[in-house]
């Protein structure tokens, strides 16, 4: 039997965030239980922090900032907003090989692939989950966060996902200790503050070509109703 290819939905708008996990949630059961093919949704959010399965409350500098939202992704708080591009990646592991570290690798790929699209470097660093570019226009050691990686999986099946900044404003950041990392020489970046010129639609097109190199081929489909 043929696996479906996995599809590819992109939504209009700012999707509020309980709705789309709880989209997440349901389609991961309907993978798992073989009655929906697998799915990568990218939206954006309106402005939010998030705090993962590992955050810690001190790192939650402005709660009365924006709205947090409390999730079962792993990781520390993160922020949510425009100009930010969320992939939330629900694929079937036990067809890819029931390796998380692999399939965490495969994210960073995606990203890094896709950075380099802008030519923009991308690194990974062992001890830091995300995808980092290095700064020594401000200093020697300095690095910032372009995108975080927070992922769950149900019976191997993955939800949550990825967030690139494109065109964020990344000043919300300051609300939060962004996955706990306090040193001075770790920021983080967007594509705009690194000079980039880029529309959301162009970085779109980008991480969807970059996806099907890493991940396999894609389908488009219409983005998640979600209830009003």
């Amino acid at each position: 039997m043929t696996q479906p290819k996995t599809q590819w939905a992109v939504s209009p708008g700012h999707i509020p965030y309980e709705p789309a996990v709880a989209f997440m949630e349901d389609r991961a059961a309907k993978i798992a239980a073989g009655e929906a093919p697998e799915m990568v949704w990218m939206l954006e959010h309106p402005p939010l922090y998030t705090g993962g399965t590992s955050a810690d409350s001190g790192d939650l500098l402005q709660p009365d900032r924006f709205p947090v939202h409390k999730t079962g992704r792993g990781g520390e708080y993160t922020y949510h907003g425009p100009g930010q591009r969320v992939g939330y990646v629900m694929l079937d592991l036990t067809e890819r090989g029931r390796d998380a570290r692999k399939f965490v690798r495969g994210l960073e790929e995606w990203i890094i692939r896709t950075l380099a699209a802008f030519e923009v470097t991308g690194e990974r660093r062992c001890e830091r989950v995300g995808v980092w570019v290095a700064r020594p226009d401000k200093g020697e050691g300095y690095e910032d966060k372009v995108a975080a990686i927070g992922v769950r999986l149900r019976r191997w099946v993955s939800f949550h996902g990825i967030a690139l900044n494109v065109t964020t404003d990344l000043s919300h950041f300051s609300g939060i200790t962004p996955c706990g990392i306090s040193e001075r020489k770790y920021g983080v970046t967007s594509l705009a503050d690194l000079g980039v010129n880029a529309s959301m639609d162009d970085v779109t097109a980008a991480m969807r070509a970059a996806f099907a190199e890493v991940f396999g081929e894609l389908e488009d489909a219409a983005p998640p109703d979600l209830p009003d």
